[in-house]
C-alpha cells in the first residue's frame, strides 16, 4: 500500500492505493498520528484501495474518535468493493461519504 499525503490549510487529504489490512493498517495509523489537533477534517481518497480489512476499519474509527469536535472524516471515491464493507460493517453511520 501507499499513502500520499496532501495537507491544505486545514484539512488532511490521504490517497489510498493498495490493501488497506493487519499488515498495511500501521502505516496508515502512524501517518495519522503525526498530525496536530489544526487538522480539522481528514479526506480519505479510496478510489484504488483493492480491500479494506477491520484492521483498516480500526483505523477508520480510532481516526474519527480522535477527530471529535471538528468536521470530522470524509470518505471520496470509494469503489464498490470497499463500500460494501463499510455497509456492511455500519460505518455509512459514522463516517460522511461523498
Amino acid at each position: 500500500m501507499t499513502i500520499q499525503e496532501n495537507r491544505q490549510d486545514d484539512i488532511l487529504i490521504i490517497a489510498l492505493k493498495g490493501g488497506l489490512d493487519t499488515t498495511t493498517s500501521p502505516e496508515l495509523d502512524q501517518t495519522l498520528e503525526k498530525y496536530d489537533p489544526s487538522v480539522n477534517e481528514i479526506i480519505f481518497d479510496f478510489e484504488n484501495p483493492d480491500y479494506l480489512s477491520s484492521a483498516g476499519l480500526r483505523v477508520m474509527l480510532k481516526a474519527q474518535k480522535a477527530m471529535a469536535g471538528r468536521r470530522g472524516i470524509l470518505i471520496r471515491n470509494a469503489s464498490n468493493l470497499v463500500m460494501g464493507v463499510f455497509q456492511v460493517t455500519g460505518f455509512t453511520d459514522v463516517l460522511r461519504f461523498e
